[in-house]
């Protein structure tokens, strides 16, 4: 669930970014500026916060998702906009909007996630449930001095 919100917040962001900076440059199709949005979503959900925000941490997964969020925006709208306007400059101002988004949702992730894993350990993996065992050498001392009596 934690990671449908983050997903929300960050197809929020992007896609105010994308729909007004594309749509006020350019004479874009909504349809078309919505699958730009929709795929810059997933790529940078997919690549930097699951993948690079758990192994570099909150600042370096920010500083990549500066240029990975340029290439997309670039490639992305070379593909579905046709342009009279430079498409790389618009996509920089883009991307340098949707990176300073990045790290609120870092923050968000990391600390409900390990807000979660917390909550699973208090918990614990078990029922809760334990069970004794008992055997018959609880009373290891009586058969030693029965043995040396006999």
């Amino acid at each position: 669930m934690i990671h449908l919100k983050a997903l929300g917040i960050k197809a929020i962001a992007i896609g105010i970014t994308v729909f007004s900076l594309f749509g006020i440059f350019y004479d874009a199709n909504l349809t078309n500026l919505f699958w730009v949005s929709l795929l810059t979503t997933g790529l940078s959900f997919l690549i930097g916060d699951l993948f690079l925000l758990r192994r570099l941490g909150n600042l370096t997964a920010s500083i990549i998702d500066f240029p990975l969020a340029f290439v997309t925006l670039w490639v992305l709208c070379g593909m579905f906009i046709e342009a009279s306007f430079p498409i790389i400059s618009v996509s920089l101002i883009a991307a340098f909007f949707i990176t300073c988004c990045e790290p609120f949702i870092h923050t968000y992730l990391n600390e409900n996630l390990e807000a979660e894993r917390f909550e699973e350990r208090k918990r614990g993996s078990g029922t809760g449930r334990l069970q004794t065992e008992f055997s018959e050498e609880l009373d290891a001392g009586k058969d030693e001095t029965e043995g040396r009596n006999k």
